[in-house]
């Protein structure tokens, strides 16, 4: 069986499933590319991917070291290259709420958002650029 499913409903928009839960998401092409963008788009994900993947990475390892990190937010940019059209960087702030974390917590924290398996999945050439706020 698989994971997801795609259809293409017209209009530059398509419709995705996740098949075990049976959640949709649904994608728009952008303004500045034909779309309508009146939701995410395939290069939006991706974005968004690398920053909940980071969040989520960093919660489950705090959560083995007897730590959490509940009420962390981010928030996330994404700027397009072209020739080839491209993301070709990704800008989040990590903002952590005011838990008195240590300093090896916080470079525990950081090395894991960077090695979180969607930021070691893409291309090296796409700029990571993550900026962590401890409050």
């Amino acid at each position: 069986m698989p994971h997801f499913q795609i259809k293409y409903t017209g209009g530059l928009r398509t419709e995705a499933i996740h098949v075990p839960s049976q959640s949709k998401l649904i994608t728009d092409a952008p303004l500045d590319n034909m779309g309508k963008g009146e939701t995410f788009s395939p290069t939006d994900l991706l974005a968004v991917a690398l920053a909940t993947c980071m969040i989520t990475t960093m919660s489950i390892k705090a959560r083995k070291e007897g730590f959490d990190i509940e009420g962390t937010t981010a928030e996330v940019k994404k700027i397009m290259a072209s020739d080839p059209r491209r993301v070709s960087q990704v800008v989040i702030r990590i903002d952590f709420p005011p838990l008195n974390f240590t300093g090896e917590q916080k470079k525990f924290l950081e090395h894991t958002a960077y090695h979180c398996p969607v930021a070691v999945s893409i291309h090296p050439d796409l700029l990571q650029n993550v900026s962590f706020v401890y409050h």
